[in-house]
């Protein structure tokens, strides 16, 4: 039985026939012992360790084990101390049968590398059957007519042993008419055939009795015994003849009983009853065959069913017997054809289902095939699936290795279905699968990954301790441990900057806490790296960097410059003087915050103020667009201009005017409590805030204040920037100027 590993375009197949030879040229003889069939169970076989120069600590190492082609354990390894057992007791004709050697083929195998060692067990044989004839008695028919020297052939004895042990010689009881020789076939068996050496009187005697023996070679030797009948007859002068005295014929093993073989056959010249023949078939080598014979047609059939791998070939002999006595043989040569009806077998001789990943090569399995057919019926390809990153290795004879072609990656694949499929050659073509499931253990190859390279958060002065401003993330493509992350602060170069009692980061979640109030005039602006470690072994790790932006609040436009300031770190606006009432009775006041990064990013608000007496109105009416700054200065200009040009005119009427205005501050004192605005309906919400990020925002604020405010102050509401502001700092927030806010103040 050959083996043949070819790759064809979907599938990574190994030729391994080169390779076989390759390893049998190099002087891998089989070691062969000898030892006599029937011998005891336990029998000391051989000392492995000194046969093959090893040691015996090196065969439990490696894991040394007896493997043998067939279903049972016939030998038995003791790795402790190198010795080779009997299991039980050998038959040498159940094994082997009538093949000669006897060899049992065991192999060797060590793990750790995986190697090899070739073993033959030649059984010997002993005399333990003795020759049996197929029948209790044999009847021969013999013409009266017979001349001294004409030969009868005798049916032979069978005996299971071979060589010396098998029949040597035959013997006849002692008698005044026939003696035996013992002949030999092509094959070396013997058979005898009956001589007559005087000739027989019907009358005087019809019938002879005589006891045929078989004797074999043994020590002692063995015997078997069977009765040949004579029945001395008529004269019948012509033999049967057959046509030909050697038939060949070739029969597949799957041909159905009762098939046609051949047919045989034989002529006789004499006529009438002594004309007639009778076919019978004998001579079958071994045990009963498989065939029956037509005793008038000759024809030869199937009986029961073929099998190649049991028995190839068949030899007969057919006799052509006639009415008178008179006989004639030939020879029937059967060879079976061996058609594919044997799926190929895969064994299994050492497997792991698990495999690290990163592993250069590692051996996954060690496997054998077998098929007991001939030929390319007997001829196979290993494959397994092209897109696995495993490769099949020919190791000794019918031995395959399954190993990872390089370094595997748990996180690409972490399971592999891997389907051995071995196909042998024939027609049809004979398949048969083992599939084997390997998992890859993780590593710790790879290190934490933070969603961001950088951070940038951002904080108002005079803070809450213990406010948090962020959280940071990292992932990590590992499993289990190795994906577990630890977060902490990475020590700063910076030494004026003490990082432990100014952040704190949560070590399990990465939430980033200030832990102090910060003060914007001491540190505007700090940089700090944070790192993920995970728990594998060796522990990876990352790093991030993390900057931290205190807000300044700036006051751009006013329109009275000097009346309203803005305080730079919390963006509290708040008068800086007392209300007259030459100031101007609505205010507009451009806002901007921005931080200290770079480039520096920042957001505008617009409030507007609007100076009133008092809170009596329900509401208080908004106008609908703001004036323009640039636009109120140019009015002012011209009220200026008129106003210089109506001096003139005006000088007479001062002193009225200046009476008229004392007589209007002294009503209006009276009637300080309340503030005289036109009725109407608050706006249903105050405060209008919207939109998101940073750079060119305007937001618009109305404010009221009583006339005779002194310095007073007024917030924002809080939230003073959108916490959008705060929390993502990448954001942008878009303007809609059209928005505004309203604020009232008393």
């Amino acid at each position: 039985m050959e083996t043949t590993l070819a790759k064809t375009p979907e599938k990574r197949q190994v030729v391994f026939m080169a390779m076989l030879l390759l390893l049998w040229e190099s002087g891998s003889e089989a070691i062969r012992y000898s030892i006599p069939e029937e011998t005891k169970t336990g029998y000391l076989v051989a000392n492995l360790d000194k046969d093959l120069g090893l040691r015996v600590e090196e065969l439990v190492i490696r894991g040394a084990r007896i493997h043998h082609r067939g279903n049972k354990e016939l030998l038995q390894l003791d790795a402790e101390t190198g010795n080779l057992f009997l299991k039980e007791k050998l038959d040498r004709e159940e094994l082997c049968g009538v093949t000669e050697p006897c060899l049992l083929h065991f192999q060797l195998i060590l793990e750790n590398p995986v190697q090899f060692f070739q073993t033959d067990l030649q059984l010997t044989d002993i005399n333990d059957h003795s020759p049996e004839f197929p029948h209790r008695e044999m009847l021969l028919k013999i013409p009266e007519s017979a001349q001294p020297g004409t030969v009868f052939p005798l049916k032979a004895a069978q005996d299971s042993d071979i060589g010396n042990n098998a029949v040597q010689n035959y013997t006849v009881s002692s008698n005044l008419h026939f003696h035996v020789v013992t002949l030999s076939r092509a094959d070396g068996r013997k058979y005898p055939e009956l001589v007559l050496d005087k000739a027989l009187d019907r009358e005087e005697q019809p019938e002879l009795t005589l006891t045929l023996t078989a004797v074999d070679g043994g020590s002692p030797p063995r015997s078997g015994a069977t009765t040949v009948r004579i029945e001395v007859v008529d004269i019948n002068d012509n033999a049967p003849q057959f046509v030909q005295s050697l038939y060949e014929v070739q029969v597949p093993e799957n041909s159905p009983v009762d098939a046609l073989v051949l047919i045989v056959s034989a002529r006789d010249l004499d006529a009438g009853i002594h004309g007639n023949v009778v076919y019978s078939l004998f001579q079958g080598g071994g045990a009963s065959q498989p065939f029956v014979i037509d005793e008038v047609t000759g024809e030869i059939r199937l009986k029961g069913a073929l099998d190649f791998e049991t028995t190839p070939f068949y030899n007969m002999e057919i006799i052509a017997t006639d009415s008178g006595g008179f006989s004639g043989k030939c020879s029937v040569t059967i060879q079976v054809l061996d058609v594919n009806d044997n799926a190929p077998k895969l064994a299994i001789s050492s497997l792991t289902k698990s495999i690290p990943e990163n592993a250069p090569e590692a051996v996954v399995a060690v496997y054998s095939v077998s098929d007991p057919d001939s030929g390319d019926n007997g001829k196979m390809v290993c494959s397994i699936q092209n897109d696995l990153p495993f490769l099949l290795k020919p190791t000794f004879e019918n031995y395959y290795t399954l190993v990872t072609e390089g370094p595997l990656d748990r996180e690409s694949r972490a399971e592999s279905i891997i389907t051995i499929t071995v196909t042998d050659l024939g027609t049809p073509r004979l398949t048969a699968q083992h599939a084997i499931t390997v998992q890859v253990s993780d590593v710790n190859d790879n290190a934490p990954a933070f969603t961001q390279t950088s951070y940038t958060l951002f904080v108002q002065e005079n803070n809450s301790p213990a406010l948090h401003i962020g959280t940071i993330s990292a992932t990590d493509s590992d499993s289990g441990s190795n994906a577990l992350i630890t977060y902490s602060l990475l020590p700063t170069h910076d030494p004026q900057l003490a990082l432990s009692s100014l952040i704190s980061i949560n070590a399990d979640n990465g939430q980033l806490f200030v832990l102090r109030a910060l003060d914007y005039e001491a540190l505007q602006t700090f940089e700090f790296r944070v790192g993920a470690t995970d728990q594998g072994l060796p522990a990876l790790s990352s790093q991030a960097l993390v900057r931290v932006l205190v807000l300044d609040f700036q006051l751009l436009k006013a329109t009275e410059p000097g009346l309203f300031t803005v305080w730079a770190h919390n963006g509290e606006v708040r008068t800086s003087r007392l209300l007259s009432e030459r100031d101007a009775p609505k205010h507009r006041l451009l806002l901007l915050v921005k931080d200290n990064g770079d480039p520096p990013r920042s957001a505008s608000v617009t409030l507007h103020v609007l100076v009133v007496d008092g809170f009596s109105q329900p509401y208080l009416p908004l106008p609908e667009v703001a004036p323009n700054p640039e636009h109120q200065n140019d009015l002012l200009t011209l009220y200026l201009v008129i106003a210089l040009a109506s001096v003139s005119s005006l000088f007479l009427l001062s002193v009225l005017l200046f009476l008229g205005m004392r007589l209007c501050r002294r009503a209006r004192a009276a009637s300080l409590s309340g503030c005289s605005v036109p009725e109407g309906h608050f706006p249903g919400h105050l405060v209008d805030v919207s939109g998101a990020g940073t750079l060119s925002q305007s937001y618009e604020y109305e404010v009221c204040l009583t006339g005779d405010t002194g310095t007073g102050e007024f917030k924002f509401l809080k939230p003073m920037i959108p916490q959008l502001l705060l929390q993502d700092p990448g954001r942008e927030i878009k303007e809609k100027p059209h928005f505004r806010n309203s604020f009232v103040f008393s």
